[in-house]
């Protein structure tokens, strides 16, 4: 079985797995790193990431080394496969059940829908402006004073939730700067802000096929108080005889675009190596 490695380049951290792969659905993750880019050069985070994840994984020879998001221009890459097609494909890894994935990242989102064999049916994204980002909700996080574990419980302790700008980051941190003048607590803020950057969620989300169990992936997805929102926001005018939809995640969420390339590279793989001169092929 081919060993390959996803890399994922993020704007605001680097995800690296190496996996045993059996085809493009099934194998084993055999280690796992990350690391935030914090204005470093991009190149010497993933080579650092890299690194670490194939010695932790025993240092096997690697098979073939997948990149996603960011990351075509990494020099020792075999291949490069688009983030929404990597994020559908860890997202099922991480849970069968999925039908859809909604993509959180540092500077935007992205709702993929899916088949059960992982294949891209329809996709939506945010746009340019990153009051719907997980930069975004880290810049109120350092304004507000609290860390970024202390988000989403605190955001579950609001009660009367204040609504930020949903259309401009720069609108909503003014808001926010007004909102602690006026002594707004702050599980009320981050509680409005939840509600806000759900509400742009839900309506990418709604733009597809509907989905019964959907997938939170990224950096936010260990956001409890951002969870709770959403959840909220779909059920809103949702038909009574409709079903509800689900939204789950997994500690390893994070890696979901990792896993996906290299479960795509380890398929990829396989395939060259069963074509004629393929051999050659996956070698370079």
């Amino acid at each position: 079985m081919p060993i390959t490695t996803g890399i994922d380049v993020g704007s605001g951290a680097v995800k690296v797995v190496v996996m045993e792969c059996t085809g493009a659905s099934d194998g084993r993750v055999l280690s796992k790193a990350s690391s935030r880019i914090r204005r470093r050069e991009i190149a010497r985070v993933v080579d650092e990431v890299y690194a670490t994840a194939v010695s932790s994984a025993g240092s096997p020879d690697i098979d073939y080394v997948a990149t996603t998001g960011d990351g075509e221009e990494v020099p020792f890459a075999t291949g490069h496969f688009y983030g929404m097609t990597t994020h559908a494909r860890g997202a099922l890894f991480l849970e069968p059940r999925a039908r859809a994935v909604l993509d959180v990242g540092a500077l935007h989102a992205r709702a993929v829908a899916m088949d059960e064999r992982g294949r891209v049916i329809d996709y939506k994204m945010t746009s340019q402006c990153a009051s719907g980002s997980g930069q975004f909700l880290e810049n109120i996080a350092r304004y507000l004073g609290v860390s970024q574990e202390e988000i989403g419980p605190l955001s579950l302790e609001g009660t009367e939730p204040e609504k930020v700008s949903s259309i401009c980051a720069v609108l909503a941190e003014t808001d926010v700067i007004n909102m602690v003048s006026r002594g707004i607590a702050t599980s009320n803020i981050l509680g409005g802000v939840h509600e806000s950057m759900a509400d742009r969620y839900s309506r990418l989300l709604k733009s597809l096929p509907e989905a019964e169990v959907i997938f939170i992936s990224g950096g936010l997805a260990s956001d409890v108080g951002l969870r709770a929102a959403l959840q909220r926001a779909l059920d809103k005018k949702r038909p009574a005889d409709s079903a509800p939809r689900v939204l789950l995640t997994h500690e390893d969420a994070i890696f979901a675009g990792a896993i996906g390339a290299a479960l795509w590279g380890g398929f990829r793989h396989q395939k060259l190596a069963g074509s004629p001169g393929g051999h050659a092929a996956a070698a370079h």
